[in-house]
């Protein structure tokens, strides 16, 4: 399969991001429901971020928004935000 042009992210990256990926980072106090960032790479290697909150009452998730992560912003790893 091959990759999309930057800025476009396909669904089925996003669902391989969500099986593999990590929570990175957690908001417990977002509203109107807790929510995590989730750090993956897509099955061709793309590093993917991924803001999502659990509806846990409805068997949900709501994906918030979702991007590839800035170089310059973060760590090579991706797991981390740049000091600075």
């Amino acid at each position: 399969m091959e990759a999309e042009p930057l800025g476009r992210i396909r669904v089925d990256e996003v669902l391989q991001v969500l099986d593999t990926g990590e929570i990175i980072e957690e908001y417990p106090d977002d509203s109107p429901y807790p929510s995590c960032l989730i750090f993956g790479r897509t099955g061709l290697g793309r590093p993917l971020h991924i803001v999502c909150g659990a509806v846990s009452a409805e068997n949900r998730l709501i994906i918030i928004t979702l991007y590839q992560p800035a170089p310059d912003r973060w760590e090579p790893d991706f797991r981390r935000r740049k000091q600075g």
